[in-house]
């Protein structure tokens, strides 16, 4: 299946969409929710990944397969390890197969788990018995994935002594470990992240929390892209804090360099709810001829701007996303690919994309022809790529790929005004 996108209908009227909950706010609660029930949560994400996690969690024996969600792949070996009782096979994708977990399963046997990989060393599928972990310390590379450390993060209230978690290394994306022990004190647990420790006490102070989970940053970021593209669109989206958890929240100050402009707005409805929202619409600035920007905190908007960067004419260089290597594919060398397709000038090493405009006479030439987009059976390849519907006709091969995070994608695009056919 391919979805094929047309500009047709872009107006100045500024649309409103609600975006499911934030995907890594969701997770965190549910594995939450999982160790103390009486957690109640709002706004929920809509995500594959999200519905793929809830499934597991109720699991007490046999299979769980996270199919290509590596959020629960690492939530889950943590949260079977230290579940007394659980005889689980946690397995995946094939592409999740090629995924490392070995820096987690190392440091949960640390703590006294008992997990075995069943293929490859350091890869899934794992076999896992629970038990109660009696280890109350342990040191983690922190420079790889911060997943692994919110992992161990999100059990520590549960075990007997709580944890202390040693980072070593420079720590990668920061804000996603703010946004676990944010969480935790929220529920009552005592929790500190300094430098380059974690210590969390076991237990909790409150009971009966009720979480509303802001909407996803990340799924935020195509708008963002489409107005800054757009030139004169504008978009309301609801349940958007201006003080948000999310690191990917940084979208306001880099468009803000690319001509979109966000307003913040908050209202109480008649019923005494507090409505949260931000109002998307291009302004007339001077571009940047080049952007340069550490997206280390924050990987996954990197795929968003560069495609943004491109549809502006701006050459751009997107520097610590060594993380995107080991994601749904190789992000990186997936974007030298697809954006080579539009005659960009890309070059790309283990942590960096840099890229010029190019000669956009290849795509101009072929203004009526789709330009045919692999998504790598990733869901952000699928979505960053997206707005340049406004720019050239386009054809996204396997679409549906965006359930994973955002299932109403393609509607929402109508909304906005392009044409989206599935063919």
């Amino acid at each position: 299946m391919k979805a094929l996108l047309r500009s047709t209908n872009i107006s100045e009227a500024t649309k409103k969409i609600s975006v499911t909950g934030s995907k890594s706010e969701s997770n965190r609660l549910l594995l939450l929710q999982a160790l103390f029930p009486d957690i109640k949560i709002q706004n929920l994400s809509e995500s594959d990944d999200t519905v793929v996690l809830k499934q597991g969690l109720s699991i007490d024996e046999g299979m769980v397969d996270v199919h290509h969600a590596g959020t629960a792949m690492r939530f889950l070996t943590a949260y079977f390890a230290a579940k007394k009782g659980a005889e689980i096979v946690l397995t995946g994708s094939e592409r999740m197969q090629q995924r490392p977990v070995k820096i987690l399963v190392d440091a949960l046997r640390e703590l006294g788990a008992n997990i075995e990989y069943m293929n490859e060393e350091g890869f899934p599928p794992l076999r896992i018995k629970g038990k109660n972990l009696k280890g109350s310390s342990v040191s983690i590379k922190a420079n790889v994935s911060s997943q692994y450390i919110s992992a161990l993060s999100l059990i520590a209230p549960s075990l007997k002594n709580g944890l202390t978690i040693d980072l070593k290394g420079e720590v990668t994306s920061t804000p996603y470990i703010n946004m676990t022990i944010s969480l935790l004190k929220q529920l009552g647990v005592e929790a500190n992240f300094s430098e380059n420790k974690i210590v969390i006490k076991p237990g909790r102070k409150k009971t009966n929390t009720v979480f509303v989970v802001e909407s996803d940053w990340s799924s935020a970021s195509y708008f963002y892209s489409f107005i800054a593209l757009s030139k004169k669109a504008s978009v309301t989206l609801t349940s958007y804090s201006e003080k948000s958890l999310q690191g990917d929240a940084a979208l306001v100050d880099i468009y803000e360099m690319l001509g979109v402009e966000t307003v913040f707005k908050s209202s109480t409805s008649s019923e005494g709810i507090e409505e949260k929202s931000i109002t998307l619409r291009s302004f007339e600035t001077q571009l940047p001829d080049y952007l340069s920007l550490d997206l280390s905190a924050t990987p996954d908007i990197a795929q968003t701007i560069a495609v943004s960067c491109f549809g502006l004419g701006i050459g751009c260089k997107l520097t610590g996303l060594h993380t995107l290597k080991i994601k749904e594919t190789d992000r990186l060398e997936a974007l030298e690919t697809e954006l080579r397709k539009f005659g960009a000038e890309v070059s790309i090493d283990e942590e960096s994309i840099e890229l010029h405009p190019g000669d956009k006479s290849i795509t101009s030439k072929n203004k009526d022809k789709n330009i045919h987009i692999n998504t790598y059976q990733d869901h952000r390849m699928a979505m960053a790529f997206a707005p340049l519907a406004l720019l050239f006709p386009i054809a996204i091969k396997d679409p549906m790929v965006v359930t994973k995070s955002f299932p109403s994608f393609y509607q929402d695009l109508e909304k906005m005004g392009l044409t989206v056919e599935f063919v």
